[in-house]
């Protein structure tokens, strides 16, 4: 019998004792440099998911690793009973950037969206006990907890565990005459993704934006931006609301992905009136906000405010040039996206085409069944694009 090469050694392993709940493709990664990962065997991928938008800054990148490097041999973890010099700066800076008032650190994207549902629901018991219903839009997608999973517009992902959360409305993305019939007295909040990541790279429109600002004001309910994936540079901007003609600003922002390049950290930003809902006691978290994932977020800033014009530039290039490919191949029928969140639709599964792409050294991955989706390092450059479109046209000729 041979000797299991080392991907089959990982496998064999987790098949034996890990929960069988990922549908992981047949890749062991061991390294990174820059936007390029490298297999078990040294095999070398151009990583255009980065870890599904959270390896910001791309793999190994000297600042990052430094400033890792400096902090692990200082202080990793205090517990929110203490202070430590990192959260109130990185705080400062978020409360810069939003407009917003007050910031709270967690762990992970759906953590920071629950916190922001318990902030809509507080707020709303404050005002009258009927007040705790919350309007998410179909085919959003919030998180896998139970909250999260509740405002998660699509039936896949909540049908094995319902009863969930009571009291969730969902209406059509961009359908104002919808979120007007939607909002009533006992409206407690409304959730939504600026750009649909999961849904398939999906813009909710500056007209939507703006109605369901005027009828959170109307009917004083809070206004949650998810910016998890389309928020923290990723659209081109700090967050994706930045992006419209005339900003419309929530009341609270949940935030995660790539503010710390790959460590844990997530959090929401607030007005005050949201801050206000939730007072001493009511919420908390163990490791959310270390300094370690503070002071490394806070070095992330430091470069991705001279990174923002480079990714509207390369973020444009390669919108264009996945729109050259499309004139080519029939099946695919758009580009979406801003910044370095782009999105391919087609009238095709792509499920086979990222297996393809792994067999050719490049990463990304399908989404909603039919959208390729691309979430590649805010490092990326034109060359890059021009490599990946090489694999792609490659990849489109066997359809």
């Amino acid at each position: 019998m041979s000797t299991p090469s080392k991907l089959e050694q990982i496998q064999q392993l987790e098949t034996s004792y890990l929960l069988q709940n990922y549908g992981r493709y047949p890749l062991a990664l061991d390294r990174g440099k820059g936007v390029y990962l490298y297999d078990v065997d040294g095999n070398k991928y151009l990583d255009l998911l980065s870890g599904i938008g959270v390896n910001s800054l791309g793999h190994n990148h000297p600042k990052i690793t430094k400033v890792i490097r400096d902090q692990s041999a200082k202080l990793l973890h205090t517990s929110n009973l203490y202070y430590h010099e990192y959260q109130g700066k990185l705080a400062k800076k978020l409360v810069e950037i939003s407009g917003l008032d007050r910031a709270f650190f967690c762990n992970s994207g759906t953590e920071a969206v629950e916190g922001a549902l318990k902030i809509a629901r507080s707020h709303g018991h404050k005002i009258s006990a009927e007040k705790y219903e919350i309007i998410s839009l179909e085919n959003s997608f919030h998180g896998r907890t139970f909250g999260a999973l509740s405002v998660t517009g699509q039936p896949k992902y909540r049908a094995d565990f319902e009863p969930l959360l009571p009291g969730v409305k969902f209406i059509d993305r961009n359908d104002e005459a919808a979120l007007v019939a939607a909002f009533s007295e006992k409206t407690a909040g409304i959730i939504f993704e600026g750009i649909q990541g999961e849904g398939g790279i999906l813009p909710v429109s500056e007209s939507f934006f703006a109605k369901a600002r005027e009828l959170c004001d109307q009917y004083n309910a809070i206004f949650i931006h998810d910016a998890i994936q389309c928020g923290v540079g990723r659209p081109g901007k700090y967050f994706s609301y930045q992006l419209l003609n005339k900003p419309v600003i929530p009341d609270v922002i949940a935030f995660a992905k790539p503010i710390s390049c790959g460590l844990p950290l997530g959090g929401l930003l607030m007005k005050q009136k949201a801050a206000d809902a939730l007072g001493a006691g009511m919420h908390g978290t163990t490791f959310g906000g270390g300094p370690l994932a503070c002071r490394v977020a806070l070095e992330f800033f430091e470069i991705l405010d001279e990174l923002l014009p480079q990714m509207n530039r390369v973020g444009g290039y390669f919108r264009d040039e996945l729109g050259e490919l499309k004139k080519q191949f029939s099946f695919l029928k758009e580009v979406r996206g801003a910044g370095l969140m782009i999105g391919l639709e087609m009238d095709i599964v792509g499920k086979q085409m990222v297996n393809d792409g792994i067999a050719n050294g490049l990463l990304f991955n399908c989404t909603h069944d039919t959208v390729l989706r691309f979430l590649p390092a805010y490092i990326l450059k034109e060359k890059h694009v021009d490599k990946a479109v090489k694999i792609l046209k490659k990849i489109f000729a066997k359809y």
